[in-house]
C-alpha cells in the first residue's frame, strides 16, 4: 500500500466516522455521557498526542530549525510550540467567557474543535513514517469519535439541526480530510524544493495543539467522580505515552 493511498483511505475513515459520531445524539436523543469505553479510548487517545508532541514532533521540529538556521540560539520551535498551546486555550477561555451567553457556547466550542481537526489531518498529511503515520491516525480516530459525539451533544442539548448547526457539523466533519491533504501538499512542496522551513515551523505548532489537547483540555472534559475510573484513565493515557517513547527509538 502507498503512503499517498494509506492517506487517502485514512481521511474517508475519519470522515465516516466524524458523520456517524456527530449525528448520534440527534437522532437517537442520547444523554450526556457516551460510555467507559469511549473515554479510556480518549485518553489513550491523548497518551498518543502528548508522546507525539514530546518525542517526535517538538525535537525533529528543533533539529530542523537549527540545521536551517545555525546563528540563532533563540528557541524557535518552543516559541512556535507555546503559540498553538495559547491558540486553544485561548479560543476555549473564550468559551468560558461566553458562558452567560450559553446560546454561543457550542458554537466556540465547534471552532476550537474544528481548528484542532485541521491540524489533526495537517500532521496525519505531513508525516512519511509509515509507522508513526499509522499509530497517530489510530488517536486521532479514537480521539475523532468521543470529540465529535462531546460537539453533538452540546449542540444538540442547546438547539435542534439549524442552518448554522448544519453547517459547523459540516465544515467539522470534512475539516481533517482537508488537512490531510493540505499536509500531503506542503510534504510534496518540501520535498521538491527542500523548504524544510514549513515542515519544521508547523510540526513545533502543532506539538503545542497537541500537548494542550492532551492536558488541559482532556482534565477539563474527564473530571471523574470515583478515583477508581480517574487512575484507569490516567493508565490508559500512560499506555499510550508509553507507545510514542517506545516508538521513539526506532524513528
Amino acid at each position: 500500500m502507498s503512503l499517498l493511498f494509506y492517506k487517502f483511505s485514512a481521511a474517508i475513515v475519519l470522515f465516516l466516522v466524524t458523520i456517524l459520531a456527530v449525528f448520534y445524539p440527534f437522532r437517537a436523543k442520547a444523554h450526556p455521557g457516551h460510555g467507559h469505553f469511549l473515554d479510556f479510548g480518549d485518553a489513550f487517545a491523548s497518551g498518543i498526542f502528548l508522546g507525539a508532541a514530546l518525542f517526535h514532533m517538538l525535537p525533529e521540529s528543533s533539529t530542523q530549525l537549527h540545521e536551517l538556521f545555525p546563528a540563532i540560539t533563540y528557541p524557535l520551535a518552543s516559541l512556535l510550540c507555546a503559540g498553538g498551546f495559547l491558540l486553544l486555550l485561548f479560543l476555549e477561555r473564550l468559551a468560558v467567557s461566553t458562558s452567560k451567553h450559553e446560546l454561543t457556547i457550542p458554537y466556540v466550542l465547534g471552532i476550537v474543535i474544528i481548528i484542532h481537526s485541521f491540524i489533526e489531518g495537517s500532521v496525519i498529511g505531513i508525516n512519511t513514517n509509515l509507522v508513526t503515520l499509522s499509530i497517530i491516525f489510530l488517536a486521532v480516530l479514537a480521539h475523532k469519535g468521543s470529540e465529535s459525539f462531546a460537539l453533538s451533544m452540546a449542540l444538540s442539548k442547546k438547539t435542534n439541526i439549524t442552518l448554522p448547526v448544519a453547517i459547523l457539523i459540516g465544515v467539522f466533519s470534512v475539516m481533517t480530510p482537508i488537512g490531510i491533504l493540505s499536509g500531503t501538499s506542503i510534504g510534496t512542496y518540501v520535498q521538491a524544493t527542500e523548504g524544510k522551513i514549513i515542515t519544521a515551523g508547523f510540526n513545533a505548532f502543532a506539538a503545542g495543539t497537541f500537548l494542550y489537547m492532551s492536558t488541559l483540555h482532556h482534565i477539563n472534559h474527564h473530571q471523574r467522580l470515583h478515583e477508581a475510573e480517574s487512575m484507569s484513565e490516567f493508565f490508559c493515557l500512560l499506555l499510550g505515552l508509553c507507545i510514542m517513547a517506545v516508538i521513539a527509538l526506532w524513528t
